[in-house]
């Protein structure tokens, strides 16, 4: 069986990692507890964190153990990374309902059964700390100067960081050193914008415990243009069929830019590499049958293979209806006569999607 290292370098996960060889060493002849946190910040997880699950599948698939960690604590304090300003502060009560939620997705796609994976929340451990102890434990172990050079903190500095934020990479990376002396969790994962938080909680547990761990990121679900996949106009593609629903999450996939195809049925399908390859030879306009497979396996794990089949028979009775995109209805309003301002009611009757005004 390949090495899971292989497995994840080869369809093109892996970004940044430490100590690359003897991590490969360490996965290929023994069961390594790894985990990922999960800051509760909505009431579903979105495609974007596809990547993440992804990744715990395949580790799992090869006999290792995943720990879904998820950020009860760390969702108080709010993670600065990738953002220009500071997050909406939730409720605790909000932050327990979102984390349900998530457990309730997980299960879907990971085996928890005997302890074959963990879920845990840092609210167990972050809510009660003494902060004195805190400090003196983890807090000396951080020089500022360089969580200040960490990109993370670095591009807030001009707008203003609070001390709250501040805290989250002593939070983050105490997340390690606890779950390594409950689990003997030897190997944290994460996307690639989270590299500063990942490698302070390795190293902290390396100067704490003098134990040899590891970290790894890996890319980010973007477009070829460099966008962060899985959002549109209407919002986030949601992983909860109550918010996308299967045939919008289809829809979503079957209409990526083709560019993307090749590497998006690497990241989010379990497809062998030699049919990947033989999909991405497609051209012109056989690459939709690239697009039709890629749209389908992934529906196909986040929601079972029946939603998957009506999502593209669905899709399909559209297309073979004959209805091209020149042939839809359409009604042309002027421009200047929408920059003057026309009232909802006036369009709906002129569309003619409704009969009357009344």
């Amino acid at each position: 069986m390949a090495n899971v290292y292989d497995v994840l370098k080869e369809r093109g996960y892996i970004e940044q990692v430490t100590h690359e060889e003897e991590l490969r060493e360490v996965l290929g002849k023994e069961s390594v507890t790894f985990y990922i946190g999960f800051d509760a910040t909505a009431d579903s997880l979105t495609l974007g964190h596809f990547v993440q699950i992804m990744t715990m599948m395949h580790m799992q698939k090869a006999g290792h153990r995943p720990i879904v960690l998820l950020g009860g604590g760390t969702t108080m304090v709010g993670d600065p990374s990738g953002r220009s300003d500071m997050r909406k502060m939730l409720t605790k009560e909000t932050i327990a309902k979102n984390a349900e939620k998530f457990k309730e997705q997980f299960s879907r796609f990971l085996d928890f059964d005997d302890d074959k994976a963990i879920l845990v929340n840092n609210a167990d451990w972050l809510l009660d700390l003494n902060y004195i102890e805190f400090l003196r434990e983890v807090g000396r172990h951080f020089s500022v100067n360089r969580m200040l050079a960490a990109e993370t903190y670095k591009s807030r500095l001009e707008k203003g960081l609070t001390f709250l934020e501040f805290n989250y990479m002593l939070m983050q990376s105490y997340d390690f050193l606890e779950l390594f002396r409950r689990y003997n969790c030897r190997l944290q994962l994460g996307g690639n914008d989270q590299w500063s938080n990942i490698l302070s909680g390795y190293e902290l547990v390396r100067k704490v415990e003098g134990e040899s761990v590891f970290a790894l990121t890996f890319k980010l679900l973007t477009t070829s243009d460099g966008v962060k996949m899985g959002k549109t106009a209407s919002g986030a593609i949601w992983l909860d069929p109550k918010k996308t629903s299967p045939y919008e999450l289809y829809q979503y996939l079957r209409n990526v830019d083709d560019r993307d195809v090749e590497n998006f049925l690497c990241l989010l399908t379990f497809l062998s590499m030699d049919e990947i390859k033989k999909l991405a030879t497609l051209e012109g306009a056989e690459i939709n049958k690239a697009k039709e497979v890629l749209a389908y396996e992934v529906t196909k794990i986040v929601h079972g293979e029946e939603e998957a089949k009506k999502a593209q028979n669905a899709a399909k009775a559209v297309f073979n209806s004959g209805m091209s995109a020149e042939a839809m209805p359409t009604t042309e309003i002027e421009k200047a006569r929408l920059k003057e301002g026309v009232d909802i009611l006036t369009i709906l009757v002129e569309t003619e999607l409704v009969a009357s005004r009344s």
